[in-house]
């Protein structure tokens, strides 16, 4: 059976261009189309619908009103906001994402964009991958406690027995339903975090700095999107700026530096989790905590298998229950190299776990 999409967007182009979209794809239909949230709120109560496209900025009930709405009436929904790229609608999909909506694709700046190529995959992919994994949850057992794994001690590395007074950096990686994780890991953690945190989370340029601003806002912890030179000091987030590698460089006096490469896209990936975890196998971390969450592909685990032959390690993985799309946590799962697996809301007190508080 095909699932089921609702479209709502106040331009009649973009509606039928949307489903049209989706419906060259034959898993997918797209045959009931709202023109603003008013509409979709009252076809939502009593329709339901595998995923619902949502548009921003709409007359008579906008994307935000519309998720309040379902959120106070306890409406369920897999909403997956399409955005422009500028500053304000960037701010308010960051709102959105503590409403309920799960991931967002970037809306196409003109009608040409929007019937190309990349756009179609883009829109495809991540439904395909939200979809699949919802599919594949509903027939796993449930999980009720976190798994402890420790499968990847090696000769020579003592990577389970670094000194509790150990300088560690945390490093981590995700990508669709990411911004949504990040909202039940980073406000939970303590100011004064005994590490300074590295993340890369797949976004175009300037979601990144509303991300990071949000958080910021909701968090006791520092957040901010990396600058280059930033010096990394324990209790503070840098975000890897959209449309940049981010890397950790060793200084001379002994502390750790971002700095940017301007390598061409990874897999059509910039930034690129595995660029971050290759830099790290010469920097001067007595261990490096790696978290994987939610997101398609398998970035993170080529740069965690390089990092892992250098450098003490601990893997955090998401589990597959609580990700919007189990990919990244199951790529790097399956190389053998997770120490735990953990759902979403246990992540931050693992965290706390492994590296204290100063």
């Amino acid at each position: 059976m095909k699932k089921n999409i609702l479209i709502v967007d106040d331009s009649a182009l973009m509606r039928r261009v949307l489903c049209d979209i989706i419906n060259t794809d034959s898993t997918f239909q797209a045959t009931d189309v709202c023109k603003d949230g008013l509409e979709a709120y009252e076809r939502l109560k009593t329709t339901h619908y595998d995923a619902v496209l949502l548009d921003v900025n709409m007359p008579r009930m906008d994307g935000l009103e519309l998720l309040k709405k379902l959120q106070k009436d306890n409406i369920k929904a897999t909403v997956i906001m399409v955005s422009t790229a500028t500053v304000k609608e960037a701010k308010v999909t960051m709102l959105a994402f503590e409403l309920g909506a799960v991931d967002f694709v970037t809306k196409p700046t003109n009608i040409i964009e929007a019937k190309g190529e990349v756009f179609k995959e883009s829109l495809l992919s991540v439904l395909s991958a939200v979809l699949k994994t919802q599919s594949i949850v509903k027939t796993m057992k449930p999980q009720a406690e976190p798994v402890q794994i420790f499968s990847h001690d090696k000769p020579g590395i003592p990577v389970k027995n670094v000194p509790s007074n150990g300088n560690r950096l945390i490093a981590l990686a995700c990508s669709t339903g990411g911004p949504k994780a990040l909202q039940s890991i980073i406000p939970y953690l303590p100011k004064n975090l005994n590490a300074p945190i590295v993340l890369v989370q797949h976004m175009p340029e300037g979601f990144t700095k509303s991300m990071a601003d949000r958080l910021n806002e909701l968090s006791k912890i520092s957040v901010k999107e990396a600058e280059e030179g930033d010096i990394l000091q324990k209790g503070w987030v840098y975000v890897a700026p959209g449309g940049k590698h981010m890397e950790v460089v060793k200084t001379a006096d002994g502390r750790h530096k971002i700095t940017f490469n301007d390598m061409p896209a990874i897999g059509g990936l910039k930034p690129c989790a595995n660029i971050t975890y290759q830099s790290l196998t010469k920097s001067g971390y007595d261990e490096i905590v790696c978290v994987v969450l939610t997101g398609m592909g398998a970035d993170g685990t080529k740069g965690i298998l390089a990092l892992e032959k250098e450098k003490p390690i601990y893997v955090i993985a998401q589990n597959a229950q609580t990700c919007v799309v189990y990919g990244m946590p199951k790529a790097i799962y399956e190389a053998g190299v997770v120490d735990e697996v953990v759902p979403l809301t246990e992540v931050a007190s693992t965290i706390i776990k492994r590296v204290g508080v100063q």
